[in-house]
């Protein structure tokens, strides 16, 4: 096991990360990731807006633009996936659907 792999897995096992529910296939993929919501400022500081993230092992899981996830009850539709660090994390910017 990577250990970005190993410090996802010490994450999970303490309760910090979020299940995570990929459609697609035979079965729908779960998997544990970082999910934040974080606020972003737009409309030139008029207005807040939500920027959703999901942080997970490249190994884990595979998302494109497109895929559909589902948080907690909630839909996602995947924006944008980009690689952080050396590539073995990736990061998904997300919308609400």
């Amino acid at each position: 096991m990577l250990a970005v792999e190993l410090f996802y897995e010490s994450a999970r096992n303490a309760g910090l990360l979020t299940a995570v529910t990929v459609a697609g296939g035979p079965i729908n993929q779960t998997v544990h990731c970082a999910f934040r919501a974080p606020d972003e400022t737009v409309l030139d500081g008029f207005a807040l807006s939500r920027d959703y993230q999901l942080d997970y092992p490249a190994a884990w899981l595979t998302l494109a633009p497109g895929d559909t996830i589902e948080i907690a009850g909630s839909s996602y539709q995947v924006r944008d996936v980009r690689a952080i660090g050396d590539g073995s994390e990736r990061r998904a910017f997300l919308s609400q659907l």
